[in-house]
């Protein structure tokens, strides 16, 4: 890429959906304020639960067609989230989903829980050399709640990223380069327990609800370093980004459930934990712009400070 814009962000996530749920506020909020913001999905999401009766022939056990349909909802979700930038990991149908942990699917061959470390970080590599991102979004070590496919992406994001950086590691894939801060999503649990208070009181006809535990990357609320607040119109974007994954997500108002019907608090703010790099808040303070500190990146057509001023309810 060429006249590549101040700030660029990237994001790796494992199946189509993923990104919307944990990131789509933020995503909207950087792509709209003029950061290139970048979506590695590391699967078609194969082997996923179909929500809609009238589109349950997709599901693996049927026609098997639900990679490709997924893809098109993801490039659905990417228009209402206002990204131009989304690549599937070494190309579309390269890596399948492998299921949940302890499935046969995870030993298929093809699946990406069984995808060579290295082989598949060199994929990311490339992407990272070419779009030369200040910040990285990625999952924990356990993948935010220990899906096999979230566990090795977060293993593709952070050795991509220290593959990046040295320059002797396939030069033929550009000019080493350096992420300078890399964030894994979480949740703080006083929001998430708040968030669920409100789910009961509204009494939405899910025919359950679902528990603090259920919500991946739960962590105690002082170990969040950053939470990025954005507009009306950027959590706007995120429902409808959720909406356009239809086939695994069903949204009501500010809820929403996955193919277990369960219902959960869905939030604009959205939150993280800093692991690499310089914090660009003060001692006890969080971040509310993942490029704080980061030298050359405060040219963004709107603030921190605005989006604050906007702020969505969570």
């Amino acid at each position: 890429m060429t006249d590549l814009p101040a700030r660029r962000l990237l994001l790796v996530h494992a199946h189509p959906d993923d990104e919307s749920i944990n990131n789509g506020a933020t995503m909207a909020r950087y792509a709209a304020e003029g950061a290139l913001v970048t979506l590695v999905t590391c699967t078609l999401g194969e082997e996923g639960e179909v929500i809609p009766p009238e589109l349950a022939h997709l599901a693996p056990d049927r026609d098997d067609t639900l990679g490709p349909h997924r893809a098109g909802e993801l490039a659905a979700a990417m228009a209402a989230l206002g990204v131009t930038d989304h690549r599937f990991l070494g190309g579309a149908g390269r890596y399948r989903d492998s299921g949940m942990m302890g499935a046969p699917q995870n030993d298929r061959p093809a699946a990406f829980w069984q995808a060579g470390l290295d082989e598949a970080a060199a994929h990311l590599v490339a992407v990272i050399r070419e779009v030369r991102p200040q910040v990285l979004i990625a999952y924990d070590p356990n993948g935010g709640y220990g899906h096999p496919d979230h566990i090795q992406a977060h293993r593709v994001a952070m050795r991509g990223a220290e593959l990046a950086a040295q320059a002797d590691f396939r030069p033929d894939l550009g000019a080493s380069f350096a992420i300078g801060k890399i964030y894994w999503n979480c949740n703080p649990r006083s929001v998430v327990e708040e968030g669920f208070a409100r789910l009961r009181a509204a009494g939405r006809a899910f025919p359950g609800v679902a528990s603090v535990d259920d919500v991946p990357g739960v962590v105690p609320d002082a170990e969040v370093t950053a939470s990025i607040t954005v507009r009306a119109e950027h959590a706007a974007a995120k429902s409808a980004a959720m909406r356009a994954h239809a086939t695994q997500i069903a949204v009501d108002g500010p809820f929403f459930a996955l193919s277990n019907d369960l219902g959960q608090p869905l939030f604009a703010t959205e939150h993280y934990r800093l692991v690499h790099g310089v914090r660009g808040a003060a001692d006890g303070e969080r971040e509310d712009d993942l490029f704080a500190g980061v030298a050359g990146t405060s040219g963004s057509t709107a603030t921190a400070g605005s989006a604050r001023n906007e702020e969505a309810a969570t």
